[in-house]
């Protein structure tokens, strides 16, 4: 009678030893997270360097820049003259030329083609003026 009350009680302690209890492990990680919350603001990763001083005074120069608007119709207008295709490519050579390069300021009618806008940048990035910059009226600004 002994033998089956021994396996019995076996059969009970091998159910009890199958579950792990979590409660130690979480105390642990909830220990952990508060020791480096802690210790995080202590550590300071910053280089101390003695930068050098500036006597000069700040520029506030603009770099120059080219305004070209194109039309609704496909017009093209150079800094407000109007040109056709020879004469704006050969400003566009003529302001590639001059140091400190321009940036292209391009204004677009909303109605106007993508073909044209996209002619006249590729036209612009082939003549060596790489910075273009397009302007927009902001949405709650009343039309004049």
């Amino acid at each position: 009678m002994s033998m089956t009350q021994d396996s019995f009680v076996d059969d009970e302690q091998d159910a009890m030893m199958g579950e792990i209890n979590m409660t130690p492990l979480v105390d642990v990680m909830l220990v952990l997270l508060v020791i480096f919350l802690v210790t995080l603001p202590v550590i300071n990763h910053a280089v101390k360097i003695d930068l050098p001083h500036a006597s000069s005074q700040v520029a506030n120069e603009k770099p120059p820049h080219v305004d070209v608007a194109i039309a609704a119709d496909g017009a093209i207008q150079w800094d407000g003259q109007p040109v056709d295709a020879a004469q704006l490519s050969a400003r566009i050579e003529q302001a590639a030329h001059q140091t400190p390069r321009p940036e292209l300021h391009l204004y677009a009618d909303r109605k106007v083609a993508y073909e044209k806008v996209a002619d006249l940048m590729s036209a612009a990035q082939a003549g060596g003026l790489s910075k273009i910059g397009f302007v927009t009226a902001p949405a709650n600004r009343p039309k004049s």
